[in-house]
């Protein structure tokens, strides 16, 4: 029989991925994990703090802790980015939440390049860049953060530079000035948020961020955008798909 929180929270997780609990469900509390598992209070607390901390659960103070009921987003890097999307005047986000309802707060407005960016962009440090500052929640919940950098002397006086971008979003619009994104790379890393991240984001206490840096590059290797997106660890399962 489990004796650690960590065992304990291994069988209540198979248990949610068996179905025998469902979204919506409350877990066992801290008084019947003691008593079936002949543990601590303190372990079994702890045992249920794993579950909330993978985003598997969430606790609400007073009634207990729930399987959670928000069905995680499958951000398929390759379709997303893909030019037959955007090209076509449909949104990257639509390949990620389809019908599901989003809503985007987006701020636009003109700053000097941040060393990291100037030098992503391959601009001097310092030259002027469009940002465009997005949160995006999805059935009202925040699930992720994006600040994207594009070049000024590109971009300014575009659509870029205005909080809706039109049909296609950013990728369409740079086609439109021959600076088309036709190669992406992207570097992604999990860390703890800090504590304006996680008020952000909305996060309970231990759960991990995703940090995604994008950059995309045009035909000739010009970089044309930066955008560093942190994503709630627990609200996303990213999927690659490879060919050699």
């Amino acid at each position: 029989m489990p004796e650690t929180a960590r065992q304990i929270a291994d069988d209540l997780r198979a248990r949610i991925e068996s179905g025998e609990l469902t979204p919506g469900d409350r877990l066992p509390g801290e008084p019947s994990l003691v008593r079936d598992y002949g543990v601590a209070k303190m372990t079994a607390n702890q045992a249920l703090k794993i579950l909330v901390g993978e985003g598997l659960a969430v606790a609400r103070p007073g009634s207990g802790t729930y399987v959670r009921e928000f069905r995680p987003i499958r951000r398929v890097a390759n379709d997303r980015l893909a030019k037959s999307r955007w090209s076509e005047g449909h949104s990257i986000w639509s390949a990620d939440v389809a019908q599901r309802p989003l809503v985007a707060d987006v701020q636009v407005h003109e700053v000097e390049a941040p060393h990291q960016v100037s030098r992503c962009l391959d601009i001097e440090p310092g030259a002027p860049v469009i940002v465009r500052s997005r949160k995006f929640l999805v059935e009202g919940r925040p699930v992720q953060t994006a600040t994207s950098y594009l070049p000024a002397e590109l971009v300014r006086g575009t659509a870029i530079a205005q909080e809706n971008t039109g049909p296609g979003g950013s990728y369409a619009r740079l086609a439109e000035l021959g600076a088309e994104p036709v190669r992406f790379s992207e570097e992604l890393r999990a860390r703890m948020p800090s504590e304006d991240e996680r008020a952000a984001l909305e996060l309970a206490a231990g759960t991990p961020v995703l940090e995604i840096c994008r950059i995309a590059y045009t035909a000739d290797d010009q970089p044309v955008e930066v955008n560093q997106m942190l994503l709630d660890a627990g609200s996303y399962v990213l999927e690659y798909r490879l060919s050699s």
